[in-house]
């Protein structure tokens, strides 16, 4: 995950947070809802200003799982 996308992950749990806050969200419903509907506005922000979509974003060529077995691997040959 490059740094785009890492900022646009905090961006919209910060906007989410302070909206389950500001609005007393107090059950699950309503937080999904909200948290769907913070989505959709930072996607159509990310979109609005150029930026690259994150399905648009590169994918690493190993997986998260190939890394930490070849990790865990490395370290037992140790």
């Amino acid at each position: 995950m490059g740094s785009e996308e890492l900022a646009a992950n905090l961006f919209r749990i910060t906007q989410t947070e302070s909206r389950l806050k500001r609005d007393k969200v107090d059950n699950e419903k309503r937080a999904c809802d909200t948290h769907n509907k913070i989505g959709k506005i930072v996607r159509k922000a990310i979109k609005e200003a150029g930026g690259t979509m994150q399905e648009d974003l590169p994918t690493p060529k190993k997986s998260l799982k190939q890394l930490e077995k070849e990790s865990k691997t490395s370290l037992k040959n140790q």
